[in-house]
């Protein structure tokens, strides 16, 4: 079971925070600081794996992760999950959004493209974008 999922900066900001238990702020501050701290001081070749028992109250649990640029994308689950699995699930999920993206936009359904637009006394002039598409 997915616990928590953390997404937070190469300085510790937290950019996305999810926790699947009811915690108290402070607790959920003070893990959130924990984990930043055990995987900053990981290697890049390093494993993605840590256990992480002390944060969640339990030894059955641990810390899978993945740094991405500047972004370190942390699951936090139980055992009963497969660590090659979440590991794929944050891997497939930040590769194909940049194509699901794309797809989107060359997919849009539009009559016509516009040319010109004209906002009262504004002209512009949209240049050929065929090629992109």
């Amino acid at each position: 079971m997915i616990n928590a999922i953390l997404v937070f900066n190469n300085h510790g900001k937290p950019r996305l925070v999810r926790f699947y238990q009811h915690l108290t702020e402070e607790v959920q501050q003070q893990i959130i600081r924990e984990t930043f701290h055990l995987v900053l001081k990981r290697d890049d070749h390093i494993c993605n794996f840590l256990e992480c028992g002390s944060l969640f109250g339990g030894s059955d649990y641990k810390l899978i992760y993945r740094h991405y640029a500047t972004l370190y994308f942390v699951f936090c689950v139980d055992s009963s999950e497969s660590e090659l699995g979440i590991l794929d699930l944050i891997q497939g999920g930040l590769s194909a959004a940049p194509s699901r993206a794309v797809s989107a936009v060359k997919n849009i359904n539009l009559p016509e493209i516009p040319r010109n637009i004209n906002i009262g006394d504004i002209n512009i002039k949209v240049p050929n974008l065929s090629q992109f598409m």
